[in-house]
């Protein structure tokens, strides 16, 4: 079954959409147009959502987080964010939810975890890192893909698409570094 990742939907949250400048004129629009970003996703497939869904600290956000996942396609899974409070958690029927997850898919691994790690089981493996929370300051390195929908233009990502940005983004000195491979390298 085809897997599918995104983060920071931020379904319902207007100080989001302004702060980092999403084209939209207003968080409902913004909303439509994730939940129609997603119509690639089939019912059976299974959407991975790497933190931060929806601004619900209202009764009127609540109502809005729940449309919104009532509205998006496929088996959800989330990988709790910063902005992901019990109530979401505890509510809404996830298929699963985790603070960090390996998952094996269509032939890859990952690591799903909504914050960008400096390093993670089996790198050296060729393991992928997907992450969220950074939004529009940081697309990746290789190896490690940020999948938050502005990054993929308010889409979730496929397999297929991450793995293409994962060997197609720059080497991290960083990980380098911690995994004793030769930073003048990178």
């Amino acid at each position: 079954m085809p897997h599918y990742f995104t983060a920071d939907t931020h379904f319902g949250d207007d100080p989001v959409r302004r702060f980092f400048g999403r084209p939209f004129p207003s968080a409902p629009a913004m909303d439509a147009a994730m939940i129609a970003g997603a119509a690639h996703v089939l019912p059976d497939d299974d959407l991975w959502i790497l933190g931060d869904f929806a601004a619900c600290e209202t009764e009127a956000g609540r109502q809005t987080a729940q449309a919104a996942f009532a509205a998006l396609p496929g088996r959800k899974h989330l990988i709790r964010g910063n902005h992901d409070p019990d109530w979401l958690v505890e509510t809404l029927p996830w298929a699963s939810v985790h603070d960090l997850y390996e998952l094996e898919a269509e032939g890859r691994r990952f690591v799903l975890c909504h914050y960008p790690l400096l390093t993670w089981n089996n790198v050296r493996a060729g393991v992928m890192h997907l992450f969220g929370h950074v939004h529009t300051r940081w697309r990746g390195a290789e190896g490690q893909v940020n999948v938050g929908v502005e990054e993929w233009g308010y889409a979730p990502a496929s397999v297929d698409q991450v793995e293409l940005a994962a060997l197609t983004l720059p080497p991290s000195r960083l990980n380098a570094l911690v995994e004793g491979a030769d930073p003048a390298a990178s």
